[in-house]
């Protein structure tokens, strides 16, 4: 479950690093961490409990379009993420959906790349 987390804030920190329009509003190192792993929470939440309700919901989409609906399935799961984050108050925040997902495929690809190296054997 920590290595869970961790491997979100690594990735959501970078796609935050990487993708013009994904921002994080804190001003020192500690409450940057700090919000992003509250940030992190709040998407592993999220991905718990909405995807897969959003993934049974457009599957005859993801099948037609062999796969690619789930970019924009993750994309909207980031947006959710940015909504809630917005209201609690943890200063992360998405601009639009080109940001969104652009964000998705970074997220995706390094929590990939993460897993394989630190996912369980």
């Amino acid at each position: 479950m920590v290595g869970r987390l961790l491997i979100n804030m690594a990735a959501l920190g970078l796609a935050t690093w990487l993708v013009p329009g994904i921002e994080l509003a804190h001003g020192s190192l500690a409450d940057s961490v700090i919000a992003l792993a509250l940030v992190a929470v709040v998407f592993g939440v999220v991905n718990t409990v909405v995807k897969p309700l959003f993934t049974l919901l457009s599957s005859p989409l993801i099948l037609l379009t062999l796969g690619l609906m789930l970019l924009v399935v993750n994309a909207a799961l980031l947006g959710l993420t940015s909504w809630l984050a917005g209201l609690f108050s943890l200063g992360w925040f998405v601009d639009g959906f080109w940001a969104s997902l652009f964000g998705a495929i970074v997220v995706s690809v390094v929590s990939f790349i993460l897993n394989v190296f630190v996912g369980k054997k």
